[in-house]
């Protein structure tokens, strides 16, 4: 394995820490993680961007799917999620994940997640869109997200797991032979540890959520700025599928010129019955698809951009009026609240929606173990490319594959045995490799990317978008060739930096798929072409900072890397 040699510009590590894993996020993937590590007896380390409890997960509304229901099996969930992916899932990889999800659900109640239950009991299950059963368990009515992390913080805290907060990773460390030995960090902000550090461990776990901050209108949190993806492509790792980003179809209208994180409203108001109108009061969807409003979320996000431009509107409505207020205030409180807190009520108007930017279905590529290409670094959660999702992800798998391939993940370090000395690391170059962008570009790459690869795409928009980004890549290289000066290093210039990575992968792979499949409509390729692109796009980036980009053969992934024997100790 070949390392790119490529860091971030940074301060030297001031600081140190050594354990046998660091797991990089604090959402459903990394606490799951952590703790089944953990309790294997291995030393480990939580590093989160945020606070603990503040990490993606927390802002899931809907819930998490499983077959759990009665009448429901794990082949059904399989054929809905397949459907969904349109024609690109794993099919090994999504049979792991539905066979092995009702139990692991069941293990994050036993650590203390309490769902949403009837009254004789029984888990109180909701259906969204692409779900022909009703199998998604939901926690608070619509606080799903928010009471699984809290279970699994409490649960990290009571067993002691060390967690360094509010430090944003920077690169991986890597030894003589290419293997893993840990990554750097900063902390911001004064505590046990600040400034640049690293912790030395011979096993990373990248849990960091998505990259939706690439974008200008996103329902993620302003922390979610590719930083885990950008991280393994300068390892030397592979990614795949970024083209494959799906826009939330329901996400509350603030007005066109909206940036940052907006308001969800979660699929589950759907599911229980709530319709897509137009300003005419019309139900578009029907029609459409035999789910209507349910179709899965490309379907239905297409669905409310064609009637906006036939229309000449900004924006559509989902109408729950005939909910009633008892109901929007029992089974969806967190929505209600955000609505009104922006002068709508759901109980008496109409909510005015638009899609925006909510979940990358693409990542570091791995295989079923959460191996990347890169010894001894795995991924799980968002920022991972399982092929699970293929070009569209089902409503509410994210959770169950963050929770399923977390655990996997942890068995996989435990089985494989760690190394009984800490990997000693490369030293970093003493001239810095990687120019960074200006806390600036971030507003640049956003709009860049909102005007040429949003919803619609066409070869001109992308290409266009590519011109762009490749123009801010250049005047950094450049400005640092020339006149040694790059931006100063810190938070906003890191993620900046970041984000153009992660936007310039996106902009390659979008435009080099010429097709319109799941999530990825090219306005200029309207149909799904089987024949030719049935297959993932696989990126890496080369040491000259060039990407490299090569299709797979099948929609099988090939494997990242042989089981690795244990070591002695």
């Amino acid at each position: 394995m070949t390392t790119t040699g490529i860091r971030l510009h940074a301060p030297a590590a001031g600081w140190s820490i050594a354990a046998d894993v660091v797991v990089v996020g604090s959402g459903v993937a990394g606490l799951t993680a952590a703790l089944r590590c953990e309790a294997a007896g291995l030393r480990t380390v939580v590093v989160t961007k945020a606070r603990l409890d503040d990490g993606s997960t927390r802002w899931a509304q809907g819930g998490i799917a499983a077959a759990l229901g009665e009448g429901d099996t794990p082949e059904q969930h399989l054929d809905d999620t397949l459907v969904a992916g349109a024609g690109l899932c794993d099919e090994d990889a999504v049979r792991l994940l539905v066979t092995e999800g009702p139990d692991a659900v069941r293990r994050l109640i036993e650590t203390g997640a309490r769902f949403d239950e009837s009254s004789e009991g029984d888990l109180e299950l909701t259906r969204e869109g692409g779900h022909h059963r009703r199998r998604i368990a939901h926690a608070g009515g619509d606080a799903t997200g928010a009471e699984i992390s809290r279970a699994l913080v409490e649960a990290v805290r009571a067993r002691g797991v060390r967690t360094v907060e509010n430090a944003l990773v920077l690169d991986l460390l890597t030894d003589a032979e290419g293997r893993t030995a840990g990554v750097t960090l900063h902390v911001m902000g004064e505590g046990q540890h600040d400034g640049v550090g690293a912790v030395h461990a011979p096993a990373v776990v990248l849990a960091t959520g998505g990259m939706g901050q690439v974008f200008s209108a996103t329902t993620n949190p302003s922390v979610s700025t590719g930083d885990g993806v950008a991280l393994a492509l300068r390892a030397g790792a592979e990614v795949s599928d970024l083209e494959f980003v799906q826009f939330h179809p329901t996400v509350l209208f603030l007005g066109p010129d909206a940036e940052g994180q907006q308001p969800l409203v979660s699929e589950a108001v759907r599911g229980e019955g709530a319709h897509l109108i137009d300003a005419d009061g019309v139900r578009f969807m029907v029609g459409q698809h035999e789910l209507a409003e349910l179709a899965p979320r490309d379907i239905v996000a297409k669905g409310i951009l064609r009637r906006m431009l036939e229309q000449d509107a900004e924006h559509m409505y989902l109408d729950g009026r005939h909910f009633g207020a008892q109901m929007w205030e029992h089974r969806f409180p967190t929505i209600l609240a955000a609505c009104r807190a922006h002068g709508i009520d759901p109980v008496t108007d109409p909510i005015p929606v638009a899609p925006a930017a909510h979940y990358a279905s693409g990542g570091v590529r791995t295989d079923s173990h959460g191996r990347t290409t890169v010894p001894g670094l795995y991924a799980c959660g968002e920022v991972a490319c399982t092929g699970v999702h293929g070009a569209n992800r089902l409503a509410s798998n994210s959770l169950l594959e963050g929770l399923v391939y977390a655990e996997r993940i942890a068995d996989d370090i435990v089985a494989s045995g760690l190394p009984a000395r800490v990997p000693q690391p490369v030293p970093h170059p003493e001239i810095p490799e990687h120019p960074l962008q200006t806390p600036e570009a971030r507003f640049a790459i956003q709009r860049i990317m909102t005007g040429g690869a949003g919803v619609l795409r066409s070869a001109g928009s992308l290409a266009k978008a590519a011109d762009q980004l490749q123009r801010l890549h250049t005047d950094a290289r450049e400005a640092l060739a020339e006149h040694g000066k790059t931006a100063e290093a810190g938070v906003d210039t890191w993620e900046a930096t970041n984000l153009l990575c992660v936007a310039r992968v996106l902009v390659a792979a979008a435009l080099l798929r010429e097709e319109t499949r799941g999530c990825h409509w090219r306005e200029d390729r309207p149909e799904r072409d089987d024949a030719a692109w049935r297959r993932h796009i696989v990126v890496t980036l080369n040491p000259d900072r060039t990407l490299a980009v090569h299709t797979t053969d099948t929609t099988h992934f090939p494997t990242t890397l042989p089981p690795q024997a244990p070591q002695e100790q």
